[in-house]
């Protein structure tokens, strides 16, 4: 079971930012968030945003860096992907 992050390309509140997600469980990504310090603020859905400052923490820590692109297909085949609903927008409105 492993933990995935992509490159910092996603661009919200003057920051870029990466995504953090589990091919296992949520449980699994909630301990390695909190391994990593981050607040439980920054789960959104299926995934944490992660700013780019942290992505090598994140690395580091043994999370596995992967493609935009190759991480929600994981998450997807995982059956851990929730997607918004129709009209809803996040952070910083935009579905990753």
């Amino acid at each position: 079971m492993t933990v995935y992050i992509d490159p910092p390309n996603w661009p919200g509140h003057g920051r870029m930012w990466s995504h953090l997600v589990s091919d296992d469980s949520y449980e699994e990504l909630h301990r390695f968030a909190r391994a990593l310090g981050l607040p439980r603020r920054a789960f959104d859905r299926d995934h944490y945003d992660l700013p780019a400052q942290r992505y090598a923490d994140a690395l580091a820590a043994g999370a596995t860096g992967i493609g935009s692109k190759e991480l929600v297909a994981r998450l997807t085949a995982a059956g851990l992907r929730r997607r918004k609903a129709r009209g809803e927008r996040g952070e910083a409105g935009r579905n990753p």
